[in-house]
């Protein structure tokens, strides 16, 4: 027993290590002066990454932006998605091939996915959507210079949809046929079906997509770097590209360091709020 105690602890320290490696380095270079451009500056810095991070009008701005693409995104996929979801479960002609073609966004790259936005479907001469508005005498919009934020919105939004229909679709099949059939019987229509059983037989569900969105969505990186780099301005900059612009065009480490920390701090209190709301959710089941 005692030696197989012992083989486990390369294992342990290995794991130890790669996890708890990383982000005390980060931490150590949050405080320390760290610029590739010219080694000259160095030395201890103590908080003053972070205070010059934390008075920087681009943190407000990221911060700003990233709650309101998390907002918004989530807001969006499960509004639709339990809509959708809900359609899906009705007799429809074709509802096997429907519920195919809705699933398939989720499979493409979120890289792929903004391409295809950019230069097939918002580009503001050849785009689908200019081609669309000429039908009805209206002007183009040029989306990632006229509304930037909500055109990411828009894409991640595409892209993540389907696994909320997915997640629904599989909760309402546990649900009885019992339970349609009585409501049936007792007259109940759709909008008091949908808001009075489905919406809180589907109340776990939600909260398990909104908690996995949560985790994703504080780090999209993808959509923005291909489509808008951050800009106009500072319009579409989130904090994970904040800490790319600091390390990779600013050569910032030390300033990128601790937009890393303040970001893991971040998204730590979202999770410990959201574990508690979905916590007590099911303690109320």
């Amino acid at each position: 027993m005692k030696l197989r105690v012992l083989s486990d602890y390369p294992a342990i320290v290995v794991l130890f290590i790669w996890m708890l490696g990383p982000l005390i380095a980060t931490i150590y270079y949050s405080l320390i002066r760290y610029n590739l451009l010219n080694p000259r500056i160095k030395g201890f810095a103590g908080i003053e990454n972070y205070e010059f991070l934390l008075t920087d009008f681009v943190f407000t701005d990221s911060i700003y932006n990233s709650i309101q693409l998390l907002g918004s995104i989530i807001g969006i996929t499960v509004v639709l998605g339990l809509l959708i979801s809900y359609l899906l479960d009705q007799d429809l002609y074709g509802g096997r091939l429907l519920q195919l073609v809705i699933i398939s966004p989720f499979f493409v790259m979120p890289t792929v996915s903004a391409l295809i936005w950019k230069n097939l479907l918002m580009h503001p001469v050849n785009g689908y959507f200019t081609y669309l508005l000429g039908l009805f005498g209206l002007p183009p919009i040029d989306w990632f210079a006229d509304i930037p934020l909500g055109s990411i919105i828009i894409i991640v939004s595409w892209n993540w949809l389907p696994f909320a229909v997915l997640v629904f679709i599989t909760a309402q099949q546990s649900m009885s046929l019992e339970i349609k059939e009585a409501s049936k019987m007792d007259g109940a229509g759709h909008l008091a079906f949908f808001f009075q059983i489905y919406l809180p037989h589907l109340g776990k569900a939600i909260g398990a997509v909104v908690m996995i969105q949560m985790i994703f969505h504080l780090n999209i990186f993808a959509e923005i770097f291909t489509t808008t780099t951050g800009g106009p301005g500072t319009q579409t900059t989130n904090l994970a590209f904040l800490v790319y612009r600091k390390a990779l065009l600013d050569f910032d480490i030390g300033g990128a360091s601790a937009g890393g920390i303040i970001s893991i701090v971040f998204a730590n209190i979202v999770a410990i709020f959201l574990l508690r709301m979905i916590a007590k959710n099911m303690n109320s089941d």
